[in-house]
């Protein structure tokens, strides 16, 4: 873990300059490599033209597994989820009501005005009809991705939901346990960039969706990208970030495993203290040499922090803020004093987690808010998954003789303007036949 030290008021030492710039290299993740994408695209056209075939063989290919059916049944699905055990049972009860309490609160429904006169303008807010969900296999099992991707979109009012997920030769009982209380009827044993372009283009057995949501790796990702505008997609997730900003008041065993907590998730994951302490950051230090000792995923951990992970020493909270807002992470932590006075000042994160009580992992699965998130600085322009991305909403016009003939005049200016006699003729021969 590298500590790196600010030089002066609004200065940035050649070290931090260094890491923020490997930082941007980082983020080419969410863009693949060319040779990644020339892989990618020629796996989608070998799915659009030869299906269900070349879903199977790219299965066996990547997966080393062969499939007879894509389609998992539901006595299947039921079979492996009796291996689950209580405990993760009930776990998984109280995540499932919490993130439906929490999206069940962004619903918003359709509205309408009438203006002066009688016209009515509004906007028809609708669920998606088909929407398709990804959810990762081998560094680790996700049940969690499937309660945060498929329950937004049944509160929403999603008809058909499809899931995807790579297949090992059996079905993760947790995954099917997630997946059976959800009730999600239709699952398939395909991963991999296979997956996106079935679900993108369809096939004889899995039939096209209108748009696709979850993570996976870069070749994952990288489908989605390039099937994007075929059908909608949630966003481009790369490797998983934490910053966390903290005063002499933190508890450094707290920040060194809420750090090490995304470090062990992938050697890309990005670990980040900044703090005006710098006896906090010595003894955080200290405390995460001992705490990835015991860690069984202390390989990918280590990797991570060695490349990715640095202890920022500035020389106020405001400094530390600054240097958060460039960056744009992924979670952000404050662990001060008094984190809502710094919560005025956050301008781009993808999830705020406030005092020392409230450790990302918490939202990772129990808190309700979602956990599919802005990656890679892209909080600057987006927003955790939620129901906003599973309805559409089109805008409603009625407009009566009167209020038509209020704003024609305007409106043939505007066509005649840029050439366009037709738009122009729609409005003169409306007129003409109001004033006769």
């Amino acid at each position: 873990m590298k500590l790196i030290k600010e030089t002066g008021q609004g200065s940035m030492s050649p070290q931090l300059k260094k890491f923020l710039s490997s930082l941007e290299k980082r983020a080419s993740f969410n863009s693949g490599t060319s040779k990644v994408r020339a892989v990618v695209e020629r796996i989608i056209n070998d799915v659009r033209k030869n299906g269900d075939k070349a879903v199977r063989k790219y299965t066996e290919r990547f997966d080393s597994v062969k499939i007879k059916s894509l389609s998992i049944s539901k006595k299947e699905i039921y079979a492996s989820a009796k291996k689950a055990g209580k405990e993760f049972l009930s776990a998984l009860n109280i995540s499932a009501k919490r993130i439906k309490t929490y999206h069940e609160l962004q619903k918003d429904g359709s509205w309408y005005f009438s203006e002066k006169g009688g016209n009515i303008l509004g906007c028809l807010i609708m669920p998606i009809e088909r929407v398709g969900v990804y959810v990762p296999g081998g560094k680790a099992l996700y049940p969690s991705t499937v309660l945060m991707n498929v329950i937004p979109a049944q509160v929403a009012g999603v008809k058909d939901i499809a899931l995807c997920m790579p297949f090992s030769g059996r079905i993760d009982p947790q995954v099917a346990a997630a997946i059976k209380l959800l009730g999600i009827k239709e699952v398939y044993r395909i991963g991999g960039a296979q997956a996106i372009a079935a679900m993108a283009y369809g096939t004889r057995t899995i039939k096209k969706v209108d748009k696709i949501v979850g993570p996976g790796n870069i070749y994952v990702a990288t489908a989605k990208k390039i099937v994007f505008g075929d059908v909608g997609i949630d966003m481009i997730a790369g490797p998983s970030e934490v910053l966390i900003i903290a005063d002499s008041t933190a508890d450094p065993s707290f920040i060194a495993a809420d750090l090490l907590a995304q470090a062990e998730h992938d050697e890309l994951a990005l670990s980040v203290l900044v703090t005006n302490s710098e006896s906090l950051a010595k003894k955080t230090a200290k405390e995460l040499s001992l705490q990835l000792k015991g860690l069984k995923r202390k390989g990918i951990a280590k990797k991570s922090i060695d490349k990715y992970g640095a202890i920022i020493v500035t020389k106020s909270l405001n400094a530390a803020i600054d240097l958060s807002n460039r960056i744009a992470p992924e979670h952000l932590e404050l662990m001060t004093k008094t984190p809502p006075k710094l919560l005025k000042k956050i301008k781009h994160a993808g999830a705020i987690f406030m005092g020392e009580w409230s450790p990302v992992t918490i939202g990772d699965y129990a808190a309700g808010p979602n956990h599919t998130l802005p990656t890679a600085g892209t909080a600057r322009f987006s927003s955790p998954l939620g129901i906003h991305d599973f309805i559409k909403r089109s805008s409603v016009v009625h407009f009566n003789q009167q209020g038509f003939m209020g704003i024609a005049k305007a409106v043939e200016t505007f066509a005649d303007l840029e050439g366009l006699e037709a738009h122009a003729n729609t409005i003169r021969i409306r007129s003409k036949a109001a004033r006769s």
